[in-house]
């Protein structure tokens, strides 16, 4: 588990207190709510609002082996040598010449000398109360990410693997063909849009088309096209008494 760097800005603002917000997810481990995080920092999710809760924290000492006197031996002879072999260094450097060569290799084995016969005296007297060697690590039996209640949907949709809708969307290509204008449904007002004529109301009913000219009867003379129809016989006139 990694710990916050001090020199963070957010070192500041970490204070003995629960962060509140909203339950984004909950996870069994911490590599999964890690991992889930990353997903979002990927998605230029603004991370700085999130938190991992761990609850149920819980001890857990793990045994790797029992202790022998070979066992402690080798390992306090391993870490005097580490501090033989540090004075012998420092000894180098400041007195750089060939004969501190071999006081180095010399601390080397004074150290491990040392190490090993105050590891066998510690276990010889620390035998009966502890005769095992072991790790002891605190984890927690669920992780929570708390997220700003503003933000909770925003990262939910994000998890899901759909797309952000406050993404701005890429323009498109020079290269690519130009996209096919999408039909734009009716107006409920003007009655423009697919399959509406413009101006006419949505719903309302259209007028039929007129109806052609009747033939003309048989033997009755039809008025030249453009010209004035001919004007009704006069009544005959009455007989003369």
């Amino acid at each position: 588990m990694s710990n916050q760097s001090p020199w963070s800005s957010r070192a500041a603002a970490l204070l003995p207190i629960l962060p509140k917000g909203d339950v984004l997810a909950t996870f069994d481990t911490y590599d999964e709510a890690q991992q889930a995080v990353d997903k979002l920092a990927k998605a230029d999710f603004p991370v700085k609002q999130l938190s991992i809760v761990g609850n149920d924290l819980k001890s857990v000492e793990r045994v790797t082996g029992k202790l022998t006197y070979g066992r402690v031996a080798l390992a306090g002879a391993a870490s005097g040598a580490w501090m033989g072999i540090f004075f012998g260094v420092l000894f180098f450097i400041f007195a750089p010449t060939s004969s501190s060569l071999p006081f180095v290799g010399a601390a080397l084995l004074i150290g491990a000398g040392f190490g090993m016969f105050f590891g066998l005296v510690s276990y010889a007297l620390n035998r009966r109360r502890r005769d095992f060697t072991s790790t002891m690590q605190v984890i927690a039996s669920s992780y929570q990410i708390i997220v700003d209640p503003g933000l909770v949907h925003r990262a939910r949709n994000l998890l899901a693997g759909l797309q952000d809708a406050s993404a701005p969307v890429a323009a498109p290509h020079p290269s690519e063909p130009p996209r096919a204008a999408e039909p734009s449904a009716p107006d409920a007002e003007t009655g423009t849009g697919t399959g509406a004529a413009p101006g006419t109301a949505a719903g309302a009913e259209t007028e039929p088309p007129a109806a052609s000219p009747a033939p003309p009867a048989y033997g009755v003379r039809t008025p030249a096209p453009g010209s004035e129809p001919p004007a009704p016989p006069a009544p005959p006139a009455p007989p003369a008494p």
